[in-house]
């Protein structure tokens, strides 16, 4: 019999109901976990199952009965691949369960950026209606989607998600190669001219060590100062402080950010300092998390359980 534990549980919400496992097994389930339980938690566990929970090579030599890590999430650095690699312990994770929710997101973020609807609605809480006294008012440059340039950074199953919908909204949308590329790929535009013709720029790739503070501020400089950036791939992408200097300096028009270099976001996060900016729109790393895509997400889960049970894994990593 399988032993499971599952160390961060609210990390799916409630509501989301998760399918139970088709083998014999015995189920164990925590709200969150810290670092300090986690070996005691899996200390006859065969499977874990872990979101954010890090699971690195001093805590898996500690686990000898440990078989397999489902990873309830697509990101993979909490864990520790190279141990597991070289001691047999089988990583999975889950893969295209957002596809819909992840750029939805995105194109919410960028309409009310381009048509500065938080903007506005900060106007009518402060009393700027009433003191204009017109029965409309024009504080802040309003900007249709239709027409303008989408720049995407990142083109697997989200960034092509994203160009679907771009197009479908009658945008341009243009790829941008890797940063530092010496000729561009067929279908792709050299970096710094996708950052300099995009109205919209909008990160659907993942964070490495060459993706690190992707935009900074050179990047933020050599964009149009009407330009937004969204960012909902990981928060290192953007150097953060670089990007609030941005806003105040009027280089860029905009930006909306779903990620944060450390989640949860501290008081002294330079976006969490200036959330009172009118064109900075902020989300806690909820992108992904559409009830639909959440029990995709569930459902692929428990289908990895039952893979690896029956001898046939996937979604390895």
């Amino acid at each position: 019999m399988e032993q499971i534990v599952f160390l961060d549980r609210d990390t799916i919400p409630a509501h989301i109901s998760l399918p139970s496992p088709t083998f014999a097994h015995r189920w164990t389930q925590y709200p969150a976990t810290r670092p300090e339980q986690v070996i005691e938690r899996l200390a006859d566990a065969t499977i874990a199952i872990t979101n954010k929970v890090i699971l690195d090579a001093a805590i898996l030599a500690q686990l000898p009965k440990l078989k397999m890590i489902a990873i309830a999430a697509t990101g993979i650095n909490n864990v520790d691949l190279a141990y597991c690699h070289e001691h047999g312990i089988t990583v999975c994770n889950i893969r295209g369960y957002a596809v819909d929710s992840v750029p939805e997101h995105a194109v919410a973020m960028m309409f009310a950026l381009r048509r500065n609807l938080l903007g506005y609605h900060r106007d009518i809480q402060q009393g700027v209606w009433q003191e204009k006294n017109q029965f409309c008012f024009f504080t802040h440059p309003i900007k249709d989607i239709r027409g303008a340039t989408l720049g995407l950074i990142g083109s697997g199953g989200l960034g092509q998600a994203m160009a679907t919908l771009g197009q479908a909204l009658g945008m341009k949308v243009i790829f941008a190669d890797r940063k530092g590329a010496q000729s561009s790929r067929e279908g792709y535009q050299p970096f710094n001219t996708v950052l300099a013709q995009a109205d919209v720029l909008s990160l659907h790739c993942p964070l490495n060590s060459g993706t690190r503070n992707l935009i900074g501020r050179d990047e933020l400089k050599t964009m149009k100062n009407s330009a937004i950036l969204i960012n909902i791939g990981r928060g290192g992408l953007v150097d953060e402080q670089a990007l609030v200097d941005a806003l105040h300096a009027g280089d860029i028009a905009g930006a909306g950010c779903d990620v944060f270099t450390e989640e949860p976001a501290g008081n002294d996060n330079p976006l969490i300092a200036n959330n009172h900016l009118p064109n900075l729109l902020l989300t806690p790393h909820v992108a992904w998390g559409s009830d639909s895509a959440i029990q995709t997400l569930a459902n692929q889960l428990i289908d990895n359980l039952n893979a690896f049970a029956a001898g046939k894994p996937q979604n390895q990593v």
